[in-house]
């Protein structure tokens, strides 16, 4: 786990985010996301700088069009944003959580 995953893991791990459970490093199809709320079917993605480059920005590209296709909504933040503005990410994340739950 890198250091922006372990910080946010910190914040969302044991319910702590509006009571959802959220597991992490997750097997779905043929990928490992970083993060997944199984009971509003979203997946989180931290970002490094290596996914600034145009090969890696493609593959990241579809990977989440298969996860949207199989009905998972994914939400992708650059590491620095965790770090300097973590309550912005986990209000959207939040602002992402269906009210049928």
């Amino acid at each position: 786990m890198t250091p922006a995953e372990a910080f946010l893991w910190s914040h969302i791990k044991a319910r702590q985010l509006d009571g959802k459970r959220f597991t992490k490093q997750h097997s779905i199809g043929y990928y490992i996301v970083d993060f997944y709320c199984a009971s509003q079917k979203l997946i989180i993605e931290l970002d490094g700088e290596v996914h600034n480059n145009p090969t890696a920005a493609e593959y990241d590209q579809k990977r989440t069009a298969y996860l949207n296709g199989l009905g998972y909504k994914v939400l992708r933040f650059e590491n620095k944003m965790v770090f300097d503005f973590l309550s912005s990410v986990l209000d959207e994340i939040k602002d992402n959580f269906q009210e049928n739950d």
